[in-house]
């Protein structure tokens, strides 16, 4: 079996708890360890362990600050316990999520961590929720989430000169833009796709400020992303701010759907929201690609790769606009289109969208990559 982060040949399955899976080569080699702290509960809980991936980040944290009491190779130049933690920003509801988070870690390890004291975890929490990186693959599918303290001195633009990208456990920063030196390096936190004022609701709930950049100065590319369809009887500023709330409200309403129904209701909410907001918004506004790849990914899901790639086709475009150059998003949907062509025997368009999804895989993840290696096997293969 691959490892899905080095994809190397030689994955083990743990012999106790038959849960987890571990990689036999360099990618993970410090993994093992720190799987014990797991091990016993795995194998009192069984199928009732569910830690979310924040508790168990903050208890491999734990644990690591007692195995090494200095400073580990990821925080030469910032260490976890200096992250800022904006505990004097949190509301209520945030707070109350930390001590459901801070339960969890005592239910699930309580017999295998020495706790600090409960105003302690609070703040390694909110250090977590602020400072954490959600590890990706080449299709932008979730692996998993880390820290890593000195990718985390960085800033946030939404012009970003710099991405951050995976190899094994290791983050690697590089330059998608001209640095000069004294120049100050910048990524950014976000999904770039959306309009100023969601690009800010979401940095200040999630980070606790306000964007300055050039972007969200100038503003230059909002009336491109909120697109409106050409209509004889254009519809007025109340109708269209209308549908923006409504938008807003689907995406947060098909993020709660997504627990419980099931994936052609799912698929149903998407065409219907899809339907109502094309009735004001053109293909290219960003609401209606959210929905897009919403839809395209259930129908993934569902194997129903025509149906994938009819969204696909509709986003390729308009995402390539919207996005900076040298996008992950972009690289992904050209690769999930490439995919998708070769499946279903569209050799020349599978051809074309994998080279594309090359050529920005190249600069953002290196051409070293396994990813860039795995596609351009796929393409000899073809």
């Amino acid at each position: 079996m691959c490892c899905p982060s080095c994809r190397k040949e030689g994955l083990s399955k743990c012999g106790r708890c038959k849960q987890a899976f571990y990689c036999n080569v360099e990618c993970q080699k410090e993994d093992w360890p720190m799987h014990k702290l797991e091990c016993s509960a795995m194998c009192i809980f069984g199928q009732k362990w569910n830690p979310s991936e924040t508790v168990r980040l903050t208890a491999r944290i734990l644990a690591k600050q007692k195995i090494h009491s200095e400073r580990t190779q990821s925080e030469k130049l910032l260490g976890v316990k200096e992250f800022e933690s904006h505990l004097d920003k949190l509301d209520n509801e945030k707070r109350e999520l930390i001590q459901n988070d801070i339960a969890a870690l005592h239910h699930f390890y309580s017999k295998h961590i020495e706790y600090p004291d409960n105003a302690a975890l609070v703040v390694l929490f909110a250090q977590v929720n602020c400072n954490g990186f959600t590890i990706e693959d080449e299709e932008l599918s979730h692996l998993g989430s880390a820290v890593f303290p000195d990718v985390a001195l960085m800033n946030h633009s939404c012009c970003p000169n710099v991405i951050v990208t995976y190899k094994g456990t290791l983050a690697e920063v590089r330059a998608v833009q001209e640095i000069e030196p004294g120049d100050e390096v910048f990524t950014s936190y976000i999904d770039l796709l959306y309009p100023t004022e969601d690009r800010n609701d979401r940095l200040r709930d999630s980070y606790f400020f306000t964007c300055d950049c050039r972007e969200c100065t100038t503003k230059e590319k909002d009336k491109e992303k909120l697109e409106i369809r050409k209509l004889n009887d254009p519809p007025s500023a109340e109708v269209v701010q209308g549908m923006i709330r409504y938008a807003r409200n689907m995406i947060e309403e098909f993020r709660r759907a997504k627990h419980y129904k099931s994936p052609s209701e799912l698929l149903e909410v998407c065409e219907l929201s899809l339907d109502k907001m094309g009735s004001v918004f053109k293909d290219s506004n960003v609401y209606m690609l959210h929905m897009m790849y919403q839809a395209m990914g259930v129908c993934l899901y569902m194997q129903d790769w025509e149906g994938a790639l009819r969204y696909g086709q509709k986003i390729i475009k308009p995402y390539s606009k919207h996005y900076p150059l040298y996008s992950l998003n972009v690289a992904s949907m050209w690769l999930k289109l490439g995919r998708l062509y070769m499946a279903l025997e569209n050799r020349t368009a599978g051809m074309k969208a994998l080279k594309k999804a090359i050529g920005i895989m190249e600069v953002a993840h290196g051409k070293d990559h396994l990813y860039i290696s795995e596609i351009k096997k796929e393409l000899e293969d073809h």
